[in-house]
């Protein structure tokens, strides 16, 4: 999975302050974990993913970069994680394709269904990992959101903020990046809207990534 709007998103909207040890869980070529070490100049990052191909592309990308002391990429299932580690923050642009048959041989596809993780064991899996105060920030297609509520109470992880993520003004929204933490802040409700209708970018989404855009 190259890099795309989801990844983008998140790294550019996931709460970074104070977070010594981070986790991308799915780091495909890394571009979350790079975005998160250009914010926050102190955070430890590791990337796991279960594609080697994707792994050997984040372990290129983080050399190159200026944080390479600060990054590391390894292959690991995230379901196989014990609880040796804890992170301040688990980022996850998670697999999204969650009902019909599981795709063959197409890298991009098998990256985007969860038949390997769901979002019931993200959630579950990162609230054993996570520290005291530590969040879980993802984002997921809007139809998921019924599915994370009901695992971010059973995982006893609360939701402190979502944004409602709509592509072009006047339409749907069609993702929703999502904060849980144990640690108590006050609840934000969002909605961030990417394109005017002539496909110009909006003002709030130049804000948020416009760090991360040479285009920008």
């Amino acid at each position: 999975m190259k890099v795309g709007t989801d990844g983008v998103l998140l790294g550019a909207w996931c709460p970074v302050e104070g977070a010594s040890r981070v986790l991308d869980v799915g780091t495909g070529c890394g571009v979350i974990a790079l975005m998160i070490a250009q914010r926050n100049g102190e955070a430890i990052i590791e990337g796991i993913d279960i594609d080697e191909a994707a792994i050997d592309e984040a372990i290129f990308n983080f050399e190159q970069s200026p944080w390479s002391d600060r990054l590391t990429a390894r292959l690991q299932d995230f379901n196989g994680m014990g609880g040796e580690k804890r992170y301040d923050l688990i980022v996850s642009n998670p697999p999204y394709f969650t009902h019909g048959v599981l795709p063959t041989g197409d890298a991009r596809a098998q990256a985007r269904h969860t038949g390997s993780l769901t979002y019931g064991g993200l959630i579950d899996g990162a609230s054993r990992l996570l520290t005291a105060t530590g969040s879980l920030s993802l984002i997921t297609p809007t139809d998921a959101e019924a599915e994370v509520i009901e695992a971010s109470t059973f995982a006893a992880l609360p939701i402190r903020a979502m944004s409602r993520v709509i592509p072009v003004e006047g339409a749907a929204p069609k993702r929703t990046l999502w904060l849980l933490s144990r640690s108590e802040s006050p609840y934000r409700d969002e909605t961030l809207t990417i394109a005017h209708s002539d496909g110009t970018f909006t003002d709030e989404y130049i804000a948020l990534t416009g760090d991360f855009y040479l285009k920008m």
